[in-house]
Parts: structure tokens; C-alpha cells; sequence
């Protein structure tokens, strides 16, 4: 068994853990209709980064789900150091779990993390603990092409082979029990700066590393950095906007 923490090794200390940005998470909170949201959980929030965002832009309590604490306590710290604290409260639990721990969930936000359980297992299980007429705010890897390059394709295949098209993703949301009020691609540079620019060296930097879990790891993520970049702007992340019926 590996002594190393793959995800540490790449990861560790950084505020963006996917695709995005703080302006980007500001124009789609923006997309919903003026409200109070009493109670607000991000789902697979990381090192919180969209946490922290809303919490200063809708000034409410933010409940912050994830499955690795690491994560949580970068965003603990970085609450404190905002002196937001009081805003950020870290649950360190399975996003499945979610209906077992919140029940009245005003606008649920997850940004990168639904695939973790698959966007149209997420959706139907969060579904059972947002309030009706509540909203959720989730974003998801989709083809924006039709035409896909073969390496691209090839990829996902193997990676992550549920992937849709925008279309297709509409209708699992409304299958799943909620309108779709609008819907934002984020642009190309949402995956580059300060996110891919700064994995990419460290990635680079470990994949002849002494431990094959983290040389393994940096490996698929050199390619994933380079599918990205020969990719013909076929795929992208796609935040729903959506209301529970």
C-alpha cells in the first residue's frame, strides 16, 4: 500500500481544484432570482474556493460537503483568515449522504464534483432533501461539439464515458425532477489560469517519482492537460441553473 497521498502531491495548497473562478461562480449565482437561501450546502466543495464566494456574496451560512479532509481544513483556514469563519460551516461526509444530513435545502451549489457520483444519480439524490421550488446550482463535463477528436473522445471513453451533450444533460435534470432556468459554459481560459497553469508544473515534476500511486496519478494528469489543449473546444464544463419542481 502507498505511503504518499497522490492528491496531497498535486494538489496541496491550492484554491482551485477544477476548472473556474470566482467571477464565474458570481455570474451564474447572479442567474438566480433575487432570494433568501436560509439554508445553502455545496456539495463536493474541495478546498472551497466557490464556497468562500458565497458565502461573502449572499453573506448566509454555507454548509461545505466533502469527502476529504484535507480539503476542509484549507478551507477552514482560509474562512479564518477571511474572517468569514462564521459564515463556513465543513461537513466531512460522502455527497450521497447529503438527504440523510439536510432536509430542507435552499440552493444546493456544486461545481466540478457531481460526476463523483454521476450527474443523474446527484441530481435525483440531492433532489430528495432541496426544498420545492429550491434551487440548484451544478455544473458538469458535456460534449459542445459534434465533432470530437479522436484523442478527446478516447479519453473520456475510458476516463469518464457517461459524458452528454448539453441537451442531454437538460433532460436528465428535468428527469430528475427540476426546470432548467438557464444554463453557462465556462470559458477556456476558466481551466487554465490559476488551475491547469499551476498543475501542470507539478505534475511535469512528479512523474518519475519514486512511488508509482503519484507517478501513475501525474502521468494521467499530463495527458488529461494535453487532451484539453488539442481538444478543439469539443467539451467544457456547463453549470445548470436549476429550480426543483
Amino acid at each position: 500500500m502507498s505511503t504518499y497521498d497522490p492528491i496531497a502531491f498535486l494538489f496541496g495548497g491550492m484554491e482551485k481544484l477544477g476548472p473556474g473562478g470566482n467571477a464565474h461562480t458570481l455570474h451564474v449565482l447572479h442567474l438566480l432570482s433575487k432570494g433568501q437561501f436560509p439554508v445553502i450546502v455545496d456539495a463536493g466543495c474541495g478546498a472551497g474556493r466557490q464556497t468562500m464566494v458565497l458565502a461573502k456574496e449572499l453573506g448566509t451560512l454555507v454548509h461545505a460537503v466533502d469527502s476529504y479532509e484535507p480539503f476542509l481544513n484549507d478551507l477552514t483556514r482560509r474562512a479564518a483568515d477571511a474572517g468569514i469563519e462564521h459564515l463556513v460551516q465543513t461537513h466531512c461526509m460522502d455527497m450521497k449522504d447529503i438527504p440523510d444530513v439536510f432536509q430542507h435545502i435552499d440552493l444546493l451549489w456544486s461545481e466540478g464534483a457531481a460526476y463523483n457520483i454521476g450527474f443523474a444519480n446527484a441530481l435525483t439524490t440531492w433532489a430528495r432533501a432541496i426544498k420545492p421550488d429550491g434551487f440548484a446550482v451544478v455544473s458538469e463535463l458535456a460534449w459542445l461539439r459534434e465533432r470530437v477528436p479522436d484523442t478527446a473522445r478516447e479519453f473520456f471513453l475510458s476516463g469518464y464515458p457517461d459524458m452528454q451533450h448539453i441537451t442531454q444533460n437538460i433532460a436528465v435534470a428535468e428527469g430528475a425532477g427540476y426546470n432548467v432556468l438557464d444554463t453557462y459554459t465556462l470559458p477556456k481560459e476558466a481551466w487554465v489560469e490559476a488551475y491547469y497553469d499551476i498543475l501542470e508544473p507539478r505534475a511535469n515534476a512528479l512523474v518519475d517519482h519514486s512511488d508509482r500511486s503519484v507517478r501513475d496519478f501525474a502521468r494521467e494528469t499530463v495527458k488529461e492537460i494535453e487532451i484539453f489543449r488539442t481538444s478543439e473546444d469539443s467539451y467544457g464544463y456547463v453549470f445548470y441553473v436549476l429550480q426543483r419542481v
